[in-house]
């Protein structure tokens, strides 16, 4: 921009994106990670000291303003020590555990950066779009001659280099880099080798006058056409910031400034990242917490609504009030998390990965709303059974990292033995470098029709 062309809203908004830059490639202070740990331990030693040092307290050493016998005041004390001692001890574990990260045993990789082919300009990738960029339109450019075996696999696993291999393996790589996306590197020029799968070509887009055309077959103008991106070619799991291959469902955390293994989601309130080493102690805490919340908000409301019935009442202690606050926000939310975790991992979806199936759901919803009027519940429902009869459902059999049945999600993260799933000692049967795949996908992580499927699963 030159100077004359300069305003004075054009500086503001430049200097905003810089600095907008600058802190979104720079990790956050160590500091400000642990300072919400320090805030929940706070708030773990606040409720613990209304419940026993005034709820529980004032029933042993029988005050008058006691709200229970002295067996019920030792009682709800036992019963809380214990579940403070799970939640405690959950805590402590998913807070010390690292979530894993590939950086530190995963060399670093040269990347070289040709300019962009033509033809890839004339391919504008749009979010919208069900179907995803069209594969054999890609123009092959990257070598992958030297990669092989990351290639060769059968579909049962994606193999990753570990960090003890031979040095002679361990040498510098090299690829072509197409695609800005920061953190990521999308190199959409990856050929396709003979066993791939042939996707159709991109369909053209209908007019908005076509929707409704009573000559026009609405099942004809949109069909489910998931993504053609081969997203376990190397290229599609080169980070820009690490300088490394990410092993399969790994991803960069801007927060931390680095990649981690089978990533879940960044959490302030453990201090970094929920990923492959510490998912199975993070499930334990939120549900240990919620537990311990809502057995501290039953028996505190409980007990103060009975003692309405005594004359006189005794009057409410206002930190019973802030106590019952503080459990219930704290225990709906932990409640919450906990259910979606388990339904998570029972599709063995991580959250990140749960957001692009249900981003496909919601383009699918938009066809269908495009394909018939709003009344039409059942032609809608019938469209999705042709889908699903074509290709699978989208979570499950349209799911890279199904491994059969909910039994053997939930296992591969709290592990087989099932005192594991309620204590946080253990795990999974997962090592987050090394995963088993959907036999209903090709090698590249692409979803198959399910007439391409193996015989034994359509």
């Amino acid at each position: 921009m030159s100077s004359s062309d300069r305003t004075c809203c054009g500086v503001v908004e430049e200097a905003r994106i810089r600095a907008h830059d600058r802190r979104a490639n720079k990790p956050q202070p160590w500091i400000v990670l642990k300072l919400a740990v320090g805030l929940t331990l706070a708030l773990i030693a606040y409720t613990s000291y209304v419940y026993v040092g005034i709820f529980c307290k004032d029933m042993i050493v029988k005050n008058e303003s006691a709200l229970g016998s002295l067996t019920t005041g030792i009682v709800f004390l036992v019963v809380f020590c214990f579940l403070l001692l799970m939640v405690l001890w959950s805590y402590f574990a998913v807070v010390t555990t690292s979530p894993g990260y590939p950086a530190e045993f995963i060399e670093k990789t040269v990347l070289e950066r040709p300019q962009t082919p033509p033809a890839l300009e004339q391919q504008p990738a749009t979010v919208s779009d069900t179907r995803g960029m069209s594969f054999e339109l890609m123009p092959p450019a990257a070598d992958l001659s030297n990669h092989a075996p990351a290639l060769s696999n059968s579909g049962s696993t994606i193999p990753v280099i570990p960090p003890t291999v031979p040095a002679a393996t361990k040498q510098a790589k090299a690829f072509h880099y197409q695609g800005s996306t920061p953190g990521e590197a999308h190199i959409a020029n990856v050929p396709a080798g003979p066993e791939s799968l042939h996707v159709p070509g991109a369909v053209p887009h209908s007019t908005h006058e076509n929707f409704h055309n009573p000559n026009l077959d609405a099942s004809s103008m949109f069909l489910r056409r998931p993504s053609t991106t081969p997203i376990l070619a190397p290229e599609y799991r080169f980070c820009t910031k690490d300088k490394i291959i990410k092993p399969p469902r790994t991803h960069h955390c801007r927060a931390c400034g680095t990649c981690v293994l089978k990533y879940d989601h960044h959490c302030p309130w453990v201090g970094h990242c929920v990923g492959a080493y510490n998912h199975k102690f993070f499930v334990n805490f939120v549900q240990w917490a919620s537990i311990l919340s809502f057995w501290m908000f039953a028996t505190v409301l409980g007990l103060n609504i009975k003692s309405r019935s005594r004359s006189p009442a005794p009057a409410i202690n206002p930190q019973h009030i802030v106590l019952l606050a503080l459990t219930a926000l704290f225990g709906l939310f932990c409640f919450l998390m906990f259910l979606t975790q388990v339904q998570l991992i029972m599709l063995n979806q991580t959250t990140v990965e749960s957001l692009a199936f249900r981003s496909m759901q919601e383009r699918e919803q938009d066809n269908l709303a495009h394909m018939y009027h709003w009344y039409a519940c059942g032609a809608k429902k019938r469209a999705r059974k042709r889908w699903d009869k074509e290709w699978g459902r989208i979570g499950k059999e349209g799911n890279l990292w199904w491994l059969g049945s909910r039994r053997a999600n939930w296992e591969s993260v709290m592990g087989k033995n099932v005192w594991w799933w309620f204590l946080p000692v253990g795990r999974g049967l997962e090592d987050g470098v090394n995963f088993p795949t959907n036999p209903r996908f090709d090698k590249l992580g692409r979803w198959r029709r399910r007439r391409e499927w193996p015989s034994d699963l359509q």
